[in-house]
């Protein structure tokens, strides 16, 4: 649901609500559930914990989050309380089969893929895992050099359990949220016009042959954003509105510059990070901070993982790019095709963490369309494991970038971070690739 070019434009406005607008489970159903889990894991009632347990903030397939306020006895703070609705991994599990009959058919490329997406995210399944993530992470991010521009919540580990996780509330609104309310009020406050804009942006640059952006073609689309909201403006009126509308887009391609350098660090220095980051977990905060939310899906990479992915981008990443040093990199990170064609591997490689802008340069209108063409090449039959959810993050943000109209090279982005993994321990690469493992310093 995060990228429109996947799927027909209506079935992402449908998918899309799955990220946290699913119909909820009743309040006091809810509750009852917190009552057990409490019971069962600390002997405590609801109201030992909680002084207030309100309505729903948001709802998704597995589970549905509320905003509470713990009792003086655990702090009095207010806290987001997730909680797993019953059923749900049975329910995914039949999904997730049915889900992969139809891709075998729909999408054979992606089977290998999907493997290790189905045992990934059944780790969801225990909120335990999530808040141990939680913290982790959140001790990562408040050492890194972004620890005063990001914020992840702090989970209340002894009120946890399989089916409950309770965490630090942080206020704020959704990114494409904000964004959304931003461009309204430009435009006198009219959201439908807004929301109408947004998707029409985002449908475009998916669809669009060009992989970059020049700045004529920007201006015109101010000018045609402006005309939507009033065609009646005077000159002076569209350019301060003009004005507006550039500042929000610098001011959110910061923000998602910024998301990008934070999951940089945490793939390539930390080796710890989300690998579910769609819109509806990224929060811009009240305090301005990017609120980084929803770790069920956490990947972790070894060493010898960082570096060998780290040897890709940066091979990905240099202005002339030199295709034995892609397929090498990715051949020495796991990657193996039929025929060993260097050159469609290094495609590979920049479908799966660089860019969409080659497949849409031939023509090729979805990803999906254009990694069928590679595989009629050259089928790749051996795709590490650790890849996997570090190219479907790097296919996520290409879909954030969509909403900013911005075509997003996440190797550009990435590589001064693979730079430092490599930079700090190039040497343990080294004795990696000649089938000799290094004692272990941390």
């Amino acid at each position: 649901s995060s990228r429109a070019d996947f799927i027909p434009r209506q079935y992402v406005d449908v998918f899309s609500g799955l990220q946290d607008s699913v119909p909820p489970w009743e309040k006091d159903r809810v509750q009852q559930i917190v009552q057990q889990s409490l019971m069962e894991s600390q002997g405590l009632q609801l109201d030992d914990v909680f002084e207030t347990f309100d309505e729903v903030l948001g709802s998704a397939s597995i589970g549905q989050v509320h905003k509470a306020k713990l009792t003086p006895q655990f702090g009095g703070e207010v806290v987001a309380v997730k909680v797993m609705h019953p059923n749900a991994e049975t329910r995914f599990r039949n999904d997730f089969k049915i889900f992969r009959t139809l891709c075998k058919v729909a999408l054979p490329g992606w089977d290998p893929i999907l493997r290790e997406l189905e045992m990934q995210m059944m780790t969801e399944f225990d909120y335990t895992n999530e808040g141990n993530n939680l913290l982790r992470v959140g001790k990562n991010m408040a050492k890194s050099p972004y620890a005063n521009k990001v914020k992840v919540p702090h989970p209340m580990l002894d009120l946890c359990s399989k089916n409950l996780l309770v965490m630090e509330y942080l206020e704020g609104k959704k990114l494409a949220v904000s964004i959304e309310d931003k461009l309204a009020s430009i435009l006198g406050g009219d959201r439908l016009v807004a929301r109408k804009v947004l998707k029409a942006k985002q449908q475009a640059l998916f669809e669009s042959k060009h992989s970059g952006h020049q700045k004529k073609g920007f201006l015109k689309d101010l000018n045609d954003i402006l005309g939507e909201s009033n065609s009646s403006l005077s000159v002076l009126e569209k350019a301060a509105k003009a004005r507006k509308l550039m500042s929000m887009t610098r001011d959110a391609r910061n923000k998602l510059s910024l998301l990008l350098d934070a999951t940089g660090h945490q793939i390539f220095n930390d080796g710890l990070y989300n690998g579910d980051p769609h819109p509806g977990n990224i929060l811009v905060l009240d305090c301005g901070r990017l609120g980084l939310i929803d770790y069920g899906q956490t990947r972790s990479l070894t060493k010898h993982d960082r570096l060998a992915l780290a040897a890709v981008v940066c091979a990905l990443g240099r202005k002339t790019v030199d295709i034995d040093e892609v397929s090498k990199a990715m051949n020495e990170f796991g990657f193996h095709s039929r025929d060993n064609n260097e050159a469609n591997i290094a495609k590979f490689a920049a479908l799966y963490f660089d860019s969409d802008s080659a497949g849409k340069s031939l023509g090729y209108a979805t990803p999906q369309k254009y990694l069928q063409h590679l595989n009629s090449i050259d089928p790749m039959v051996e795709v590490p494991d650790p890849a996997v959810f570090v190219a479907r993050t790097s296919f996520l943000f290409r879909g954030l970038g969509a909403l900013l109209q911005q075509q997003l090279h996440t190797s550009q982005h990435w590589k001064k971070h693979a730079k430092i993994a490599i930079d700090a321990d190039g040497e343990k690469l080294q004795l990696y690739n000649l089938g000799i493992t290094p004692i272990a310093s941390e």
